[in-house]
């Protein structure tokens, strides 16, 4: 998924209602009663020293973690009422007698084949006995190189970490493209960091993880220990020649276009050609490299690791990739170590609710066609392109009223600005899943089927104009991004949902400050970021900045990098370069939100509701939006591995650069989150 947002929002209990979005100038009416924002303030918390508290806290006394999730909040609130929604549609489908090859009869057989834990239990390993059998027969470099290309097509990590993308520098093209991959941590700096949650989870991984896997795998117990420690090291191998998370922000330095001779010249190991044929990527002539060094390293390592250990690396990927959809034993396994160790987990969701997400994942454009017609009628569709309009003319005179910007570097950015698509609510055309075969059969090779489908979905982009129509996310998905290959926007039907409340019980400053700054402006924002500033109103990687524009803009990241590098939880500290453009855009949100939010009725007429101005409730309903808590691992997790913030940091860190926010609550120096004049940040 294209710059998804990980961090996922909070709010309260309670019977869901569609939040449609509010025209721009709305009369006040009376929201007293049912004041989704002030009923869960906690007043014994001073706004000035922890915003964030003062304005949740209420609710997250009364809203601990449940032992099956990692994090609670708005963003689990919503799922919930959206599983409950999937099931009635599946529950349906299974009962159905739809005909075969129906949408109806693959959801309803997918559902079936997932909750059939009798015939899984009988089955354990089965589903994957042909694929294992397969990989024991590998005996040299082809033959490897040949499995690298094979288990991708199934969905499974190998050290090749190949894709379909738009050309970024011609983004009308598509091209095939190299990343850095291959490891099975969840990013390099956990092989080599030492802080004490990385130490505690690669030590369970080596010791621990590793020797389970393989001897659930069929391997002996000395065979199993001797198999982890060589897969560790090969990965140890790998990780050492990855980027860091901060390095992949970088669009020009992960921009390494070259004829396949040159990959060849690169890693000569590989037949490249013959690889990517067995991957379905046809007539290949030309690649995109993300990270030269990583395939250097791939190459050596094919030679300073025995075929043997290649293969046993290769099986704990292909077990792992489907230990959800396997027996108990696989299952319990991958949970406790991914659920439990890195996320700390207490318990596993529900079955359901697991088979759910995997459809979820896997056909979620099936199930968003059905979502769509029953839960969000198209009439609805205008009032968020109101907003985002709305949105779109404020950024505008953020722009020209800038004084550290050039007049045509403005110039482009309006042009810029104004080619903006809005994508709102779900797809004008749905994908095509004719082709994919559901049946009752083994969950994992239901799994199995859609992953090839999707695999050669995007193969056949290759060599084909872009589609600029495709949505990367379902409507019934609580997200949002920004694709600057696109210059798009794009922003599902449920990510506008807020939990208890119906649409005649949010007001204006609300609605501005919950949707229209931390999602529609903050992903528009993006498009202006450290990394989507450097793609041209085309959607090209293209210099468009005056010189002298580019260095302003460039110190005025970096005091946003410094404020974040000071914050820190369980003595890990927020990585201020790798988290700058999702920082970038929560500020650049708020700001442009508040301005468009002054345009409107309520505010022009300056009524309080249960005691609270309007500029006060549009920052409540921005930190509305991010209302939730995340446990230790889970957050120790993210501030390793994401380039967003934890979501307290989100709104207490923004807020201190915007001056409306001192005078809406009357911080005073000596609060807590008072930030001197000088240092507070002004982008856009």
């Amino acid at each position: 998924m294209i710059n998804k947002k990980l961090a996922l929002r909070a709010v309260l209990a309670g019977t869901i209602g569609m939040l449609f979005l509010l025209s721009c100038n709305r009369k006040t009416k009376n929201y007293a009663d049912n004041d989704v924002i002030f009923r869960d303030l906690d007043q014994t918390i001073k706004p000035g020293d922890d915003f964030f508290k003062y304005a949740n806290n209420g609710w997250l006394k009364k809203n601990p973690i449940p032992p099956a999730y990692s994090s609670w909040g708005i963003g689990d609130v919503v799922e919930e009422e959206l599983r409950d929604r999937l099931k009635k549609i599946n529950v349906e489908a299974l009962t159905a007698n739809a005909p075969k090859g129906s949408n109806t009869q693959k959801i309803g057989d997918f559902y079936f084949s997932g909750l059939d834990t009798v015939d899984i239990e009988k089955e354990g390993l089965d589903p994957l006995k042909p694929e294992l059998d397969k990989l024991d027969r590998v005996k040299d470099i082809k033959g490897l190189a040949d499995e690298f290309a094979h288990l991708q097509t199934i969905g499974v990590e190998t050290p090749i970490a190949a894709g379909i993308g738009q050309d970024a520098k011609n983004s009308n093209k598509n091209l095939l493209q190299l990343y850095q991959g291959g490891i099975g941590l969840p990013s390099r700096d956990y092989y080599f960091n030492t802080d004490a949650h990385s130490v505690d989870i690669r030590t369970d991984y080596q010791l621990k993880h590793l020797p389970i896997i393989f001897k659930l795998s069929g391997l002996n117990s000395g065979e199993a220990i001797a198999a982890s420690k060589k897969t560790y090291a090969l990965e140890t191998f790998l990780a050492s020649s990855s980027r860091k998370l901060e390095d992949l922000r970088d669009p020009y330095r992960n921009y390494n276009k070259m004829p396949l001779a040159g990959l060849s010249k690169l890693a000569p190991a590989i037949d490249w050609k013959g690889t990517f044929e067995k991957m379905d990527y046809k007539n290949v002539d030309t690649v995109i490299v993300g990270q030269p060094e990583y395939y250097r390293a791939l190459n050596k390592a094919l030679s300073a690791y025995s075929i043997v250990d290649w293969k046993n690396y290769l099986r704990k990927n292909l077990v792992i990739s489907y230990a959800s959809y396997l027996s108990k034993p696989f299952d319990s396994e991958n949970f406790r170590f991914y659920g439990t160790v890195l996320s700390g987990n207490k318990e596993q969701l529900p079955r359901w609710k697991r088979v759910l997400d995997t459809e979820n994942g896997l056909m979620g454009e099936v199930l968003g066609q059905i979502f769509v017609k029953e839960y969000f009628p198209e009439k609805t569709k205008e009032r968020y392109v109101n907003l985002v309009e709305a949105m779109r003319a404020s950024f505008k005179e953020h722009i020209e009223k800038l004084d550290w910007m050039s007049e045509p570097t403005k110039q482009k950015a309006y042009d810029k600005l104004a080619k903006v698509n809005p994508k709102v609510g779900y797809p004008d055309h749905w994908k095509n899943f004719s082709t994919l075969t559901i049946d009752r059969g083994p969950y994992a090779l239901n799994v199995m089927r859609a992953n090839t489908f999707w695999h050669k979905y995007e193969a056949n982009k290759l060599g084909k104009p872009v589609d600029r129509t495709e949505w990367g996310i379902t409507p019934q998905t609580y997200n949002a991004y920004y694709n600057p290959s696109n210059n798009e926007i794009v922003l599902p039907a449920a990510q506008f949902l807020i939990p208890g409340v119906k649409d005649d019980n949010v007001d204006d400053a609300v609605v501005y400050g919950y949707a229209a700054a931390s999602t529609i402006g903050h992903e528009m924002t993006h498009g202006f970021d450290d990394e989507g500033r450097q793609f041209d109103a085309e959607g090209n990687l293209k210099e468009w900045w005056q010189p002298q524009d580019s260095v302003k803009f460039t110190q005025r990241a970096q005091m946003l990098i410094n404020q974040f590098n000071g914050y820190s939880i369980y003595g890990l500290h927020v990585n201020g370069k790798a988290t700058q453009g999702e920082n970038i855009a929560d500020l650049g949100g708020i700001v442009i939100g508040l301005d468009a939010f002054k345009k409107t009725d309520q505010y022009k007429e300056g009524k309080e509701i249960n005691g609270l101005t309007p500029i006060q409730r549009f920052f409540l309903g921005y930190s509305l939006g991010w209302l939730g808590q995340q446990r230790k691992e889970l957050l120790s997790s993210q501030i390793l591995t994401n380039e967003h913030a934890p979501g307290f940091m989100r709104v207490n860190g923004p807020f201190t650069d915007v001056p409306e926010f001192y005078e809406a609550f009357d911080i005073k120096k000596g609060d807590k989150m008072w930030l001197d004049p000088d240092k507070r940040v002004k982008i856009w």
